[in-house]
């Protein structure tokens, strides 16, 4: 997901994608541990999206204030 997306959706979704993105690493994690993926870089993938989310949430928070 690009950053440009990212800005572009609204705070409530933001929250309810990090939410969604944060279970799918989850499962990713426990699903490599088990048997390895074929594109192990997705998990990195991943972690990268969720800090990219979290980070414009965070600029939210601190814009609002």
């Amino acid at each position: 997901m690009k950053t440009a997306e990212i800005k572009e959706m609204s705070t409530s979704d933001l929250v309810e994608r990090v939410e969604a993105e944060v279970a799918n690493y989850n499962q990713t994690i426990l699903n490599h541990s088990i048997s390895p993926l074929d594109n192990p870089s997705q998990i990195k993938k991943l972690r990268r999206d969720i800090a990219r989310m979290k980070t414009e949430l965070r600029q939210r928070e601190l814009n609002n204030k």
